[in-house]
């Protein structure tokens, strides 16, 4: 069995096993706005029970993709498969879809029951129906006690949860989130994100998210589709985006990152000694296969976590060990960040965690010291 990179959430992971039926499939779909290309030919399989996670900054494409699985609109090529069935020209009321936005949409002038049954009495449910589903949904989000007040005496994370209920009532076979936690504050946010997952996990919908809060979509999903420029550059789990990008972009866009150019020197594989490189004077080896060729062009990228930071030189200083000095110290509570400023002037960034309330000599700024890190620290990109 093959290790994986971080904890799993759980088990759960038809993505690789190859008998698994897609549960939605973008298949090369493009979407034009005028001469403006807003995806392009993209292909993308999410799967039954799946919280998927559409990550990327603003204008990358990912409300563009989801608003066409919802039916707002359509693809200029390609088709939307659900269940294996084309979605094409089916208006979005028709869709077994729901989408929560950012802005929640409620109604101001109906109370949090009437919010919740909305959908419901559009469909001409049957009232004891409709009264039995908001009191399952009340019940779900926890907001039995607020069931007669109305948006404007709710705190934003009730209005959020009633968005919610609202959503989920219909129960759709797909739940569409635009950006849902935009609104709340950063530990009203964090505390959400995990009932949002419990909530999912529960109900056994596929949950589609999209954010640009990378944070947000590593704590929620069970992958996650980077995108840049209406393309897809990875789509992986939460662990592999972080532990293994396949590119400068996606390393780049995911947390906090040192890279550094270079070039191979050798390569002889994980197995025989690895890759060594040679970044402008700054010798590196990392335990790692990779496609490049001795002279390539690459880069060497490490999480700051993962730089050990000390006073006194490492074992070895030949490859991976650098001197310099404190530069700029971020103290941030659980850990702090210090910005290095080696002797031949680049930058790198190293974290500590605060493991101690008290240390007897604290690195301060000025100070020199040495980096090191070991060789499975980091990996080479070759894109």
């Amino acid at each position: 069995m093959a290790k994986s990179l971080g904890p799993v959430k759980r088990k759960f992971s038809p993505w690789t096993d190859p008998t698994s039926v897609p549960f939605i499939r973008f298949e090369n779909i493009t979407k034009r706005f005028g001469n403006f290309t807003a995806v392009e030919n993209l292909t993308l399989d999410i799967y039954e029970r799946e919280f998927f996670a559409l990550l990327g900054p603003s204008g990358c494409g990912k409300t563009t993709l989801m608003r066409m699985l919802a039916g707002f609109e359509e693809p200029t090529e390609g088709r939307i498969l659900l269940q294996g069935k084309d979605l094409a020209g089916v208006p979005p009321y028709r869709r077994p879809t729901n989408m929560m936005f950012q802005s929640y949409a409620l109604f101001p002038h109906m109370t949090v029951e009437k919010n919740i049954a909305f959908g419901l009495e559009q469909d001409k449910l049957p009232k004891a129906e409709i009264a039995a589903r908001v009191e399952e949904m009340l019940k779900l989000v926890k907001l039995e006690q607020f069931a007669k007040r109305k948006p404007s005496q709710l705190s934003g994370g009730q209005r959020q949860r009633v968005a919610l209920a609202r959503s989920l009532a219909k129960r759709p076979k797909v739940l569409l989130l635009d950006e849902p936690l935009g609104a709340l504050d950063k530990k009203l946010r964090e505390e959400t994100q995990f009932e949002l997952t419990d909530l999912q996990h529960t109900l056994g919908l596929t949950f589609l998210i999209v954010t640009h809060d990378q944070e947000e979509a590593m704590t929620v999903s069970d992958r996650i589709a980077v995108m840049d420029k209406g393309v897809i550059m990875q789509v992986a789990t939460p662990a592999e985006i972080y532990e293994a990008p396949n590119s400068r972009y996606v390393a780049d866009f995911i947390g906090d990152i040192n890279i550094i150019e270079g070039a191979i020197v050798s390569n002889s594989g994980a197995a025989s000694g690895g890759v060594m490189l040679d970044c402008d004077g700054l010798k590196i080896a990392v335990d790692q296969e990779c496609p490049a060729s001795t002279g390539d062009r690459v880069a060497y990228a490490i999480r700051p976590e993962k730089v050990r930071l000390g006073i006194e030189p490492p074992a070895d200083t030949a490859v991976n060990a650098a001197a310099g000095e404190v530069y700029d110290i971020g103290y941030l509570g659980d850990f702090s960040l210090f910005l290095v400023k080696l002797d031949d002037g680049r930058i790198i960034r190293a974290a500590q965690a605060n493991i101690q309330r008290l240390v007897d000599r604290p690195l301060t700024f000025g100070d020199r010291v040495w980096v090191h890190w070991s060789r499975d620290a980091g990996l080479v990109l070759t894109r």
